[in-house]
C-alpha cells in the first residue's frame, strides 16, 4: 500500500476521534506477544466506490498498515471477498502481509503457496452459474457480473434500488437448489461460490498460520460477521459502519480505521521496543 501524502503530517495534525473505550481495548491487545493485525479492504482500509477497480487505501491507514508489517512479533493480513489477484492490483499490500481473498477459498501466506484449484465438476457448475446470472444481467440494467477463481458475483451498486432486489431474489431463486453451490448477500452484492469458505474460517487459518495470541479485526460488510463470530475473548473485532454487528467496537467509517491503526501502531511500537 503506497501513500499518496504525507503520513506524519496527517498524524500530527488530526485528533483522534475514537472512543475511549475502544482505546483502550487497542493499548490492551498492543500488549499481547504475536499480534495480527487482520483488515477487510473495501469500507475498511479503503472507501466504498461504484467501480471496484477505482478502490485505493486511505494513506493514512496505508502508512500505519505497512509500518505494523514490519513491526517483531506483529503479522498483518488482509482479509476480502476479492479475489487475490483484484486484492493485490487495488491494495498494493506490503511484501510482509498475508492475504486471504475470495472470502476465505484463496489464501497467500508467502512464496511456494499453492494456487485454488477447482475439481472439474466445480469448473462445470461455475460455468452454469455464470451462464444463468448473465441471463438477469441482461434483464437489469445498472448490473453487472465479476468472476472470480471460485465464483461468480453479482453487484448492483449501480442498479436502481427496485432492479437490484428483483435481480438478486431472481438470481436466489434460479440458484439456491443446485448442490455444492454457496450464497452470500453482501453490500449491494450476491456473491455464488464453488467452495465453502468464510472469512470466519479465513481468520482461524491465519490465527493457526501465524502463531497469534491475539487478533484485531475490523471490517464493515454483513460477510466480516463470520470473521466477528470466529474472535475470542482478548481478540478485538471493530465494525465499520453503523449496521447490525457482533464485534465489541464500531466506528463510523474508513477515516476512523486510519485512526485506529495509528492508535494500534503507537501502542504496539511500546511493546516491542521500536522507538517511534
Amino acid at each position: 500500500m503506497t501513500p499518496e501524502a504525507d503520513p506524519a503530517r496527517a498524524r500530527e495534525s488530526t485528533p483522534l476521534t475514537l472512543p475511549p473505550e475502544l482505546l483502550e481495548a487497542v493499548r490492551r491487545i498492543a500488549g499481547t506477544e504475536h499480534l495480527l493485525v487482520a483488515m477487510d479492504f473495501d469500507g475498511t482500509i479503503s472507501p466504498l466506490v461504484d467501480h471496484a477497480g477505482d478502490a485505493r487505501p486511505l494513506p493514512r491507514s496505508a502508512a500505519a498498515f505497512a509500518e505494523l508489517a514490519v513491526l517483531p512479533r506483529t503479522t498483518t493480513a488482509l482479509i476480502s471477498g476479492r479475489a487475490l489477484d483484484s486484492l493485490r492490483a487495488v491494495a498494493s499490500p506490503p511484501e510482509e502481509t498475508l492475504l486471504i481473498g475470495s472470502h476465505g477459498a484463496e489464501a497467500w501466506l508467502g512464496p511456494g503457496s499453492a494456487p485454488l484449484t477447482l475439481e472439474p465438476e466445480q469448473r462445470e457448475l461455475l460455468a452454469e452459474v455464470r451462464s444463468i446470472l448473465e441471463g438477469i444481467v441482461e434483464l437489469a440494467p445498472g448490473t453487472l457480473l465479476e468472476d472470480k477463481p471460485a465464483g461468480v458475483v453479482l453487484h448492483t451498486r449501480l442498479a436502481a434500488d427496485d432492479v437490484a432486489e428483483d435481480a438478486v431474489s431472481a438470481a436466489r431463486a434460479a440458484l439456491k437448489e443446485r448442490k455444492g453451490l454457496y450464497l452470500k448477500n453482501g453490500k449491494r452484492v450476491l456473491e455464488t461460490s464453488v467452495v465453502h469458505a468464510s472469512k470466519g474460517e479465513g481468520v482461524d487459518f491465519l490465527r493457526q498460520a501465524s502463531g497469534a495470541t491475539a487478533v484485531i479485526f475490523a471490517g464493515d460488510d454483513t460477510t466480516d460477521e463470520d470473521a466477528f463470530g470466529r474472535l475470542t475473548p482478548g481478540d478485538v473485532g471493530v465494525k465499520v459502519g453503523l449496521d447490525f454487528t457482533q464485534a465489541q467496537f464500531r466506528v463510523e467509517a474508513p477515516v476512523h480505521v486510519a485512526e485506529l491503526l495509528e492508535a494500534l501502531l503507537r501502542e504496539r511500537r511500546k511493546t516491542v521496543e521500536v522507538p517511534s
